[in-house]
């Protein structure tokens, strides 16, 4: 039965695909590309004389149709202008709709955007919200980065060079002056991580150039302080002898005060007697 393979393909420097991908993309009898120049530049770079079409934005009610009828027949292969299909891009129409006709669809896993910022910001990356492209009017902008102002986790947006200035400036007025990393032309010859605050990042990126990528720090909760009620219950427990890391293991979990902060009061009641 035929197959739609979904291909990663580099974000920019074309040694950055899997051995797994060329064999797909060399096996495979059509390959739906998003731009179909940067695509030939990769096949051309490793000899694969695969037919192309063109799959994008513009055409791909047109194409469906077109595409859905090779896949009765033939495995197609489905690449975008850079990293996984589907993600930001007019591929994940063709994949929706391979999945409703029973067509197998496999993923060829290699490089992302948002994960690869995500990893070299060095904000936390254990859970983050991907936002995409952020939207062109300035109003719809605002928004969604304000309905996203109190979220906890590490934000990623992809982001072009002639809105990178007023994204930054609404991200700014939004959230605060909180820290981002601003990566630009990731595995190219000019790439660029920019680790700061966002009013530095608007300073640096005056005249910005390249494909962006924008990781956000989330909202950071903040944590509750020892009340008189807690510092009581803490001494009660040093009178009774409970242990030190009983007694603030107990009363951190209870209130949502740190340990550490519990611990700091602990070492005082030690030191008062």
């Amino acid at each position: 039965m035929p197959v739609l393979y979904v291909v990663a393909t580099p974000i920019g420097n074309l040694e950055d695909v899997s051995l797994r991908a060329l064999r797909v993309l060399r096996q495979v009898k059509l390959i739906a590309a998003e731009d179909t120049r940067i695509t030939r530049r990769l096949l051309n770079a490793y000899k694969i004389k695969t037919r192309l079409t063109s799959y994008h934005e513009h055409n791909k009610r047109a194409k469906l149709g077109y595409l859905l009828d090779c896949l009765k027949e033939e495995d197609v292969a489905l690449v975008s202008e850079a990293g996984m299909p589907g993600l930001s891009d007019p591929g994940y129409e063709l994949i929706v709709a391979a999945i409703e006709h029973g067509i197998s669809v496999v993923p060829v896993p290699g490089a992302s955007a948002a994960v690869t910022a995500l990893v070299v910001s060095g904000l936390p990356a254990n859970q983050f919200l991907y936002l995409g492209f952020l939207p062109r009017r300035q109003g719809e902008r605002q928004r969604l980065l304000q309905s996203v102002a109190d979220e906890p986790r590490t934000m990623v947006v992809f982001e072009a060079p002639h809105r990178l200035s007023k994204t930054l400036e609404d991200a700014l007025k939004i959230f605060g002056d909180r820290k981002l990393a601003v990566c630009r032309e990731l595995t190219k010859v000019h790439e660029e991580v920019f680790r700061g605050r966002l009013s530095q990042a608007i300073e640096h990126f005056a005249q910005p150039r390249g494909e962006f990528t924008l990781v956000i720090e989330g909202k950071m909760m903040e944590q509750p302080e020892i009340s008189e009620q807690l510092e009581t219950e803490l001494c009660e427990l040093y009178r009774q002898g409970t242990g030190a890391r009983e007694a603030v293991a107990l009363l951190s979990q209870a209130s949502g005060v740190s340990k550490k902060k519990l611990y700091q009061a602990w070492l005082k009641l030690i030191k008062g007697g």
